[in-house]
């Protein structure tokens, strides 16, 4: 009886147990890091930058064709082109001109060297119109196809100032309007002396204190840079003190012995109220007037000592 051998089969080899690859940390830069905490996909980011690219070149070429002179010559060129089409100013019609010279107006509206209404600097013709006196404010603007529309705002005249021989009509901020003659001098308070246009405002301000004598007022004289001299239709002075508190409450101490004893219009020359403390008034020599009109303002000398004295007792 034979025997048999079993072989047995040999195990397969075991595979050696792989571990797991650690990931490496890739590492991030600040830039990325910042971009990835933004609210925004990285998407729109490439947006924004592309547009950012796009508009700084467009302003870049535009620069540059402006400093080449490019620019100008494209709006010289469309500006005759509007020209020829027949927009070209042709009329200029004004509107608020009372006063004022309209042919000044005209001048000034159409001394542009182009007349195309496309050329035409609407900034530069107000400002020539307001270095008009008269004019207080101007808006111009474009009627097409021709017009050129002025609307104006004069300034009012509210006196006359005389320096050195010269009278000129003024507003009530002094600014001088146009010369006048004696001949053809409106009814307006003259203002006399250096700077005097300037201070009209201030003298304003201090017949505001005593409204009853505005109307009486003949004219002022600023006197000294400094001081008031105000000159009456009844041909009497009133020397103010200096200081427009002092003058005002002069003004107002004299309005109200006016009212009381009627001292303009009796042959008084002169009342003298520069110090304070005293009212001087200054009388006429005998033979200067009729012996009734001296004997009046002798009167109304007596009238405001009379009133003096009250007023110390």
């Amino acid at each position: 009886m034979s025997s048999t051998r079993i072989k047995r089969a040999k195990a397969p080899p075991r595979r050696p147990v792989r571990t797991p690859k650690k990931r490496r940390k890739v590492k991030t830069s600040r830039v990325d890091a910042i971009i990835n905490a933004l609210p925004v996909s990285p998407a729109t980011l490439q947006r924004v930058a592309n547009w950012t690219i796009g508009l700084g070149l467009f302003a870049f070429a535009g620069i540059a064709a402006h400093a080449t002179g490019v620019t100008a010559k494209v709006h010289e060129e469309w500006a005759q082109a509007v020209g020829r089409a027949g927009f070209q100013v042709k009329k200029v019609e004004v509107v608020g001109a009372d006063r004022i010279d309209r042919l000044k107006v005209y001048d000034i509206a159409l001394a542009q060297k182009d007349r195309s209404m496309a050329a035409v600097d609407l900034a530069d013709v107000r400002g020539d119109l307001m270095k008009y006196g008269w004019i207080k404010d101007a808006r111009v603007s474009r009627r097409l196809p021709d017009t050129l529309v002025v609307d104006i705002v004069e300034r009012k005249p509210a006196a006359i100032w005389q320096h050195r021989n010269r009278l000129s009509l003024i507003d009530e901020k002094g600014v001088v309007l146009e010369p006048v003659t004696v001949a053809t001098m409106p009814d307006l308070p003259l203002v006399i002396g250096p700077k005097a246009n300037q201070r009209s405002q201030d003298l304003d301000r201090l017949l505001a204190e005593a409204s009853s004598l505005r109307e009486l007022l003949a004219g002022a004289t600023w006197v000294g840079n400094r001081r008031w001299d105000l000159r009456f239709r009844s041909g009497e002075t009133l020397s103010l003190p200096e200081g427009e508190e002092a003058a005002k409450a002069a003004l107002a101490k004299f309005a109200h012995l006016d009212g009381a004893n009627r001292l303009l219009g009796r042959g008084i020359l002169r009342f003298d109220m520069r110090d304070p403390a005293r009212f001087v008034l200054r009388l006429p020599h005998e033979g200067q007037v009729a012996p009734a009109k001296l004997d009046e303002a002798r009167a109304a000398v007596d009238a405001v000592a009379d009133a003096s004295a009250a007023e110390k007792g």
